[in-house]
């Protein structure tokens, strides 16, 4: 008997003693995993460790190698439309992508089941989280924010806050709304303070029997590019070596830690990015910086992470708890710089990382965010559950975000409801991904879709069907060309045309009222 059993059997025999329930006894008993769910803001696909990236990420990196990690993961290739599928288990244009009127989310679901709700980070949608099933909330319930100050004035001794636009970004706390959030500390930090909220939420219910269920979106790496000035130093001149040899490196190391079959090819640098010996000396120099910002905030979210995993270990949860890690899109090329003039870092500037860098964090992947490009919409998604899951896993599965929810559904035991409040709701259409944890063959989707303004896709098998704005349907064969360089619609017009008319079909019909 090891001192943790020992500890435990004490417990129990003082508790049955008393006459007071064992928690502990109670949390074995209902065997409800805990769950936390992470999610990065406009993260590339290769950026991180285990995923071929350079930047330090050790506890995504622990993640991975203690659990599964998958190939063919996708997400809806732009914020909210990716929260409102992840929240509901179904596609945004079906429940509503602001209010999710039609959808139960998997807050709303699982704290009937008895568990505690808990968000913390962003939220994007209209209604906040408190009012749709989470119990505790903190955070930006908005698109994007300054990183030091969200608010739209300045703290005494401080610069005026950098930011996108004179219009306040909305803040919460708990089940309040703030226009234009003002902390009153001088060393806040989103990121920091995302991960000390639902520490301190992890502690203050340690002593439940409550299975916990725990929200963490965070803001990073989305512009603005800002970080602490120790975690830039790290990566200052690192990126020096340009964005060619950046992706060229990055693929490599994909097919060596197994997440790319060498038969697929590194997608060429985007046509609107320069080569990086064509850039002068200063320039390239501005642009290590912005890259080094980035990477400084990536490596920052992994710290967080980290500290969240040991604070669930601390409290005698981590063997039964699921965590899963993925990104709402792919690497963002918008250049939203309303202070071209002030460089990335510091809270008086808002710059962002642009389409060269970004090009490369999706490395192998063509495009970017808000396109249904594999660079805008395939994400690293890993899963890590010790009762469950054999270390060292990678699979090439094909996976959505809408199979998160019946996920959770699947391993609680929890259903959901067909109403709630007289609000009717719409079923979630994803696919449990409990077999694939347990390392069996599931059988997939036949069909997935995506649209987000001129963006559209649909997936039947191996063959996805793009398109984004005036442009013709492009046809790909993903069991060959991953990263979508050979365009099949002239040689496979009539599979072209059938997908097309299913794709139009369906979103003539998905946005249907019940």
């Amino acid at each position: 008997m090891n001192r943790r059993q020992f500890l435990k059997m004490v417990s129990a025999s003082v508790l049955a003693a008393t006459g007071v329930p064992s928690i502990i006894e109670a949390r074995e008993k209902s065997n409800k995993p805990n769950i936390l769910l992470i999610m990065a803001d406009d993260m590339g696909y290769s950026d991180i460790g285990c995923y071929g990236g350079e930047i330090n990420t050790p506890n995504l990196d622990s993640l991975a190698a203690g659990g599964i990690r998958f190939t063919q993961f996708y997400n809806c290739a732009k914020c909210s439309p990716t929260r409102a599928s992840l929240l509901t288990g179904q596609y945004e244009q079906a429940v509503g992508v602001k209010n999710m009127e039609y959808g139960a989310t998997f807050a709303e679901v699982l704290r009937p089941a008895g568990y505690r709700t808990i968000a913390s980070g962003k939220w994007h949608q209209n209604p906040l989280p408190t009012t749709r099933g989470f119990d505790r909330y903190f955070g930006l319930a908005d698109g994007c924010c300054n990183f030091w100050n969200p608010g739209t004035k300045a703290r005494p001794g401080e610069p005026e806050p950098g930011r996108k636009g004179p219009a306040p970004r909305r803040w919460a706390i708990e089940g309040k709304a703030i226009m234009g959030y003002v902390p009153e500390q001088k060393d806040f930090y989103t990121t920091d303070a995302f991960t000390q909220y639902a520490i301190d939420r992890l502690d203050e219910y340690k002593n439940e029997d409550k299975p916990i269920l725990l929200y963490l979106p965070f803001t990073a790496p989305h512009y603005p590019l800002h970080a602490w000035p120790d975690d830039i130093a790290k990566y200052r001149g690192k990126y020096m070596v340009g964005w060619d040899k950046i992706r060229e490196t990055r693929y490599k190391r994909q097919i060596e830690i197994g997440m790319l079959d060498p038969k697929f090819e590194n997608s060429p640098r985007d046509e609107g990015v320069k080569k990086w010996d064509s850039l002068s000396r200063s320039k390239q120099d501005a642009e290590d910086l912005k890259m080094a910002v980035y990477a400084a905030m990536i490596e920052r979210m992994d710290y967080g992470i980290g500290r969240v995993c040991a604070k669930l270990k601390e409290i005698g949860r981590w063997e039964n708890t699921l965590v899963l890690f993925l990104s709402d899109n792919g690497g963002c090329s918008e250049t939203p710089d309303t202070t071209p003039n002030i460089p990335p870092g510091p809270l008086e500037g808002y710059r962002a990382l642009g389409p060269a860098w970004a090009n490369a964090g999706n490395t192998p992947y063509r495009k970017y965010k808000s396109t249904d490009y594999e660079g805008g919409n395939c994400t690293p998604f890993i899963a890590h559950w010790p009762a469950v899951i054999k270390p060292g896993q990678i699979t090439d599965q094909v996976g959505h975000i809408i199979d998160i929810l019946p996920t959770f559904m699947d391993i609680t035991g929890a259903a959901c409801p067909d109403q709630i409040d007289g609000r009717k709701l719409k079923r979630p259409v994803g696919k449990s991904l409990l077999p694939i944890f347990k390392g069996k063959k599931r059988k997939g989707h036949e069909v997935l879709y995506w649209q987000f303004g001129k963006g559209k896709a649909i997936r039947i098998g191996d063959f996805k069907l793009v398109k984004y704005g005036n442009s013709d349907w492009e046809l790909y064969d993903m069991a060959k060309d991953r990263t979508e360089l050979n365009n099949l619609a002239a040689r496979f017009p009539e599979k072209a045309k059938q997908m097309s008319q299913m794709w139009e079909q369906w979103r003539a019909n998905v946005g249907r009222k019940i």
